[in-house]
């Protein structure tokens, strides 16, 4: 593979057309983000601009997209419910982006370097499979939760698993039906035939032809077969302004007189921690995605999120982070480069200043169709085959944090799957540290792994297991630690030897730290 350029604009012709795509995913999710958190529908969209103009711009973050996130509304709702005003939350917001920027200066960032790969390849299967639930009534015109909740529980009062079987008990709309099946089906060819394409028609992403398809099918049903036809809460509802004033009057300033109040500040730090985590662990994800394997600097990475948020409650909008949605579109629309994220944004104001009544044209379940193709990349079933085939300690990981990511959330999820992962990790370390070989009367003690504490059950065992009067040679060349329990395990063996008529010797390597500490036992 031929080695990539990271200048902004170097891949324009990728980037562009993938721009639109996540423009297409990010334009409701900000809407349904907005709603689910009780704050205004514009403040979403600002987020989301925000998110790619702002972000985009500082980051270097090749694929990764920010905006509003999901895992912030249970936050934003309580904050706005305990806050006097969202003027009052937006100055928080403001000091959250300060404390993200104090974050970047202390390299927090290498948080995102202690997460296993299991973990982090189950959180995006996790989050494939949820796009797909959460989506698929959408597709069958279902339209009751709102687009964005990630949840398991559901602010309709059903979950993930029961709104499928709700679907079964309402009107389904065979409009939206028509709509998504045949958009889903165009995008899966589409995905298998544009890069085989050798003219214009290979820079026109498959997602913007189902937004198109999805206008003009509702168009044909009001003209053809009006009980088919979607209306009000089966399209996007993006706030429509009909005058400057009226679209100026949507961005807002922080309240900075409520500067001295405890509240926001607590606010501002959880909405900081939970922002920052929520992106080392997108950016963690996202980074595995990336085609050429770049790395992207997590320390800059929160700066760029502290300037993003500040920016965003100095004019009305969300808590942002890195968004997997967004950012895995991203990637699966063949974006290159950072040009991507900050089009995106760019659409999401222009679109909204200039054609905002079209937007509202758009059935979600058009949109549902994307993303229900962006979910299958993200679980398709070779994605479980591979982890499978790297052993069950990783494959029960995988499995355990995209269940608990399912039942529960991406943070709580994650934390489970890692401590799963860390049980494993010790189980393995416990069970293959050290082998016993015998051959007649002579014994060899092999330690293969560092010793620590939970190694001293298994060396003692083996220890107990040499009879007098036997051969030993325990070797510990392989070994650069053995923590002080283990030393005085060896060195209690060794003195016990010469009652027991046991020739005991150590094999060691010469620069072995491990040596110094046995001698000096």
């Amino acid at each position: 593979m031929p080695p990539i350029k990271d200048s902004f604009f170097s891949h324009w012709r990728q980037d562009l057309p993938a721009s639109v795509v996540v423009f297409l995913v990010a334009l409701p999710l900000c809407l349904g983000i907005a709603m689910a958190s009780g704050a205004p529908l514009f403040s979403g969209l600002i987020a989301g601009m925000v998110g790619g103009i702002v972000i985009g711009t500082i980051s270097k973050s090749p694929l990764s997209v920010s905006g509003p996130a999901a895992g912030l509304t249970v936050i934003v709702l309580d904050a706005l419910q305990t806050l006097p005003t969202f003027e009052t939350f937006l100055l928080a917001t403001c000091l959250a982006g300060v404390f993200q920027v104090i974050f970047g200066a202390l390299r927090a960032g290498i948080i995102g370097d202690f997460i296993p790969n299991a973990i982090i390849k189950g959180m995006l299967a996790a989050i494939g499979i949820i796009l797909i639930l959460k989506q698929i009534p959408h597709a069958f015109g279902y339209d009751a939760n709102h687009e964005g909740d990630e949840a398991f529980l559901q602010t309709d009062g059903h979950n993930s698993f029961s709104a499928l079987v709700e679907l079964l008990r309402h009107d389904i709309s065979y409009g939206a039906v028509v709509i998504s099946l045949t958009s889903l089906g165009f995008l899966f060819f589409w995905d298998k035939t544009q890069p085989k394409l050798k003219n214009f028609a290979r820079y026109i992403p498959g997602p913007l032809v189902v937004v198109a398809f999805g206008i003009g099918m509702n168009w044909l049903y009001g003209r053809i077969f009006p009980s088919l036809q979607l209306e009000g809460g089966h399209l996007v509802t993006v706030p429509v302004s009909h005058n400057a004033g009226e679209f100026f009057s949507n961005f807002t300033l922080p309240d900075f007189s409520a500067i001295t109040n405890p509240a926001v500040w607590t606010i501002a730090l959880t909405l900081a921690v939970i922002a920052s985590l929520e992106t080392l662990l997108s950016i963690e994800a996202i980074d595995k995605l990336d085609t050429y394997k770049r790395v992207t600097p997590t320390n800059r990475e929160l700066l760029a999120q502290g300037a993003g948020n500040i920016a965003s409650g100095l004019i009305g909008g969300l808590p942002v982070t890195s968004v997997i949605v967004r950012s895995s579109a991203n990637a699966s629309a063949g974006a290159h480069g950072r040009l991507s994220a900050v089009a995106h944004g760019s659409l999401l104001l222009l679109s909204i200043v200039l054609v905002p009544v079209f937007l509202n044209l758009i059935p979600l379940s058009a949109l549902a169709a994307i993303l229900i193709s962006t979910g299958y990349k993200l679980a398709k079933p070779q994605v479980f085959r591979a982890k499978f085939q790297k052993g069950w300690g990783q494959f029960i990981s995988f499995i355990v944090t995209i269940a608990a990511i399912l039942l529960t959330d991406l943070l709580i999820g994650i934390g489970i799957g890692m401590v799963v992962g860390l049980a494993f990790i010790v189980l393995e370390n416990f069970r293959s540290s050290i082998l016993l070989m015998v051959d007649g009367n002579n014994y060899l003690l092999r330690c293969k792994k560092d010793l620590f504490f939970i190694n001293k059950y298994e060396l003692k065992k083996w220890l107990a297991a040499i009879p007098d009067d036997a051969n030993v040679l325990i070797d510990v060349s392989r070994v650069s630690f053995i923590d002080r329990d283990n030393v005085d395990l060896l060195s209690d063996f060794m003195e016990s030897a010469t009652y027991r008529g046991i020739t005991a010797r150590f094999k060691t390597s010469p620069d072995n730290p491990a040596t110094l500490h046995l001698k000096a036992a």
